[in-house]
């Protein structure tokens, strides 16, 4: 049963705002700051709806740059090693302690 005056918003309008949300945040606006914003330009009803979508909007949307940062940190880590490893079959001197 639908409340009185309530309204249904597409799928892509609250993809949408999520997006915004998150660039908003991204260029220095506190979360709720940006949802209230969001919900002004989009003419959603409040900024508490906004709200509703982000917490409800899939958390790999808002994770797929960590992860492909952590993949990042995992390949140079692997690369540092190898490095390292092959230094150690090269036999290069250590510098001495100049001291």
């Amino acid at each position: 049963m639908a409340v009185a005056g309530s309204k249904r918003y597409s799928d892509e309008l609250k993809r949408d705002a999520v997006d915004m949300v998150e660039q908003l945040v991204a260029q220095g606006s506190t979360e709720w700051a940006a949802m209230g914003k969001t919900a002004d330009l989009l003419g959603v009803g409040s900024a508490e709806t906004v709200r509703q979508w982000v917490r409800k909007a899939p958390s790999g949307a808002a994770s797929a740059p960590a992860k492909a940062d952590s993949e990042e940190i995992r390949r140079l880590k692997r690369e540092v090693a190898e490095l390292k490893r092959a230094n150690g079959i090269c036999g290069y001197p250590r510098l001495p302690d100049i001291g």
